[in-house]
């Protein structure tokens, strides 16, 4: 029923533009809310005393269950007349991957257009954190739902209760969304075109209204406008909500957001110094490309200004070790998360350390604090788990590819929800060429880095299932 109104705000847009699709719109704002109304209706009576079992479960199927849904408007439309590409496109925007199947954006009706942005925006903070800032009804059992939905390693809740802490979360997010709105538009971007990127930026998504994304615009002006924002939707929301809140010590001392910051402005002069030295152009631009490129790639924004194919194989290959970064904890970004490839570093630094004094009690600090061993187990596992997964992946997806580069690249960019990768899949081509069932499986590629792995791995754990 939730889905169905932002089915209805995309088919006004439709209405706005008098565009012939508002029908498709009408139509699958309808069969959503009426099949959402009966759920609700048949219901009414049952057990809400939601576990965390339960709350696994929940998550898991309402990203299934939104994409089934959100993909009506491509099919009835016939803007994306295949159901597997209409659901690959789906699940990519409300996953905010970025990964698109579309070979020709600009020849999309506004009501689509919006819709796609829209499921980004949507997926952005989680649609479960939406529910529960939204919907009081779902109070019982809302912090199983919100741990499923966040599962970070650092769980840093701004308030003591869970539906203040998502109200703050998106009170913040629809801050920063309206005021990258209004500074694009004062930078000469329509005003349609800056609500969409406003919303896929704040998103870490990356749809663009234009095929050659972020690319089209050639102002710096709009594009430094939107490293600003893609670099604040890739840090803590906590941070931003504590620099809202005047707190701008707690930002500093943050080691995340330092080790954040020290990865971006590092690669950014390495790679800006490269394309100085091998490409004939002004030192701004090259910084601008690089910055703009790191920026979108450790938030797993996955917009493009420039097609770092053409670069240098070594500036090639510093791109590609971003795709295994990610953004912040507590952020809108996907991927491995800052935080645990810093507390992984740390804790391989301590391991040497303790081999040379073997007696030595040396924990690792985070925020001069001791992380509990619970807490690297599970970043260990997690890392553990992401490599297998991703070699086991690349290993499928070779049967679907012409050579192992463009394999490895698909893998490592829907796990990551990055969006643009290497080989066929570049920053200048999509998905489009990938067989049904390969967009079947990165589909649901996508949704496991969404979700950060255990949330949908544990369901396929015979234990899970005992009571």
């Amino acid at each position: 029923m939730g889905e169905s109104f932002f089915l209805f705000i995309a088919l006004f847009v439709a209405l706005f533009y008098h565009e012939s699709d508002s029908i498709a719109f009408l139509e699958a704002g309808t069969i959503t809310f009426l099949v959402g109304g009966l759920s609700y209706y048949f219901s009414k009576g049952a057990q809400n005393n939601l576990g965390k079992r339960e709350g696994y479960i929940i998550v898991s199927l309402v990203w299934v269950v939104f994409s089934v849904f959100g993909c009506l408007p491509y099919l009835l439309s016939d803007a994306i007349p295949n159901v597997a590409d209409a659901f690959f496109e789906t699940m990519s925007g409300f996953t905010t991957t970025g990964s698109s199947i579309l070979n020709d954006i600009e020849s999309l009706s506004h009501g689509i257009l919006f819709w796609r942005s829209l499921t980004q925006w949507m997926g952005g903070m989680g649609i479960i954190v939406m529910f529960l800032a939204i919907l009081p009804t779902l109070g019982i059992g809302g912090r199983e739902l919100f741990i499923a939905e966040v599962p970070g390693p650092t769980p840093d809740k701004l308030t003591p209760r869970i539906k203040e802490t998502a109200r703050n979360l998106w009170g913040l997010y629809i801050l920063f969304t309206g005021l990258e709105t209004l500074l694009l538009f004062a930078g000469g971007m329509s005003f349609f075109d800056a609500v969409n990127h406003s919303f896929t930026t704040m998103a870490t998504g990356g749809y663009s209204t234009k095929q050659a994304s972020v690319g089209f615009f050639t102002s710096p002006y709009l594009q430094y406008v939107i490293i600003f924002f893609m670099f604040i939707a890739g840090t803590n929301f906590t941070l931003s909500y504590a620099f809202v809140t005047g707190k701008m010590t707690k930002i500093f001392k943050d080691e995340e957001f330092r080790f954040y910051c020290l990865v971006i402005l590092g690669f950014s002069l390495i790679i800006s110094l490269g394309l100085f030295a091998s490409i004939d152009s002004e030192y701004e631009h090259a910084f601008r490309d690089a910055l703009f490129t790191v920026v979108s790639i450790i938030t797993t924004t996955g917009y493009v200004t420039a097609d770092y194919l053409l670069w240098a194989p070594f500036l090639g290959m510093l791109v590609f070790t971003l795709f295994f970064v990610g953004g912040s904890a507590g952020s809108t970004g996907g991927g491995i998360k800052v935080v645990r490839v810093l507390l992984l570093f740390k804790n391989s630094l301590y391991e040497l350390k303790r081999l040379i004094h073997p007696n030595a009690i040396i924990p690792v600090r985070y925020n001069k604090h001791v992380v509990d061993q619970k807490i690297v187990t599970n970043i260990l596992a997690f890392f553990v788990f992401y490599v297998i997964l991703f070699l086991i992946s690349s290993i499928l997806m070779s049967l679907w590819s012409d050579d192992i580069y463009s394999a490895f690249s698909v893998v490592a960019t829907t796990m990551g929800n990055i969006g643009p990768g290497f080989g066929k899949v570049g920053p200048m081509e999509n998905f489009h060429h990938l067989p049904g069932l390969a967009k079947w499986f990165l589909s649901f590629l996508m949704m496991i880095g969404r979700l950060e792995l255990f949330t949908v791995l544990v369901l396929f754990s015979p234990s899970f299932w005992k009571h």
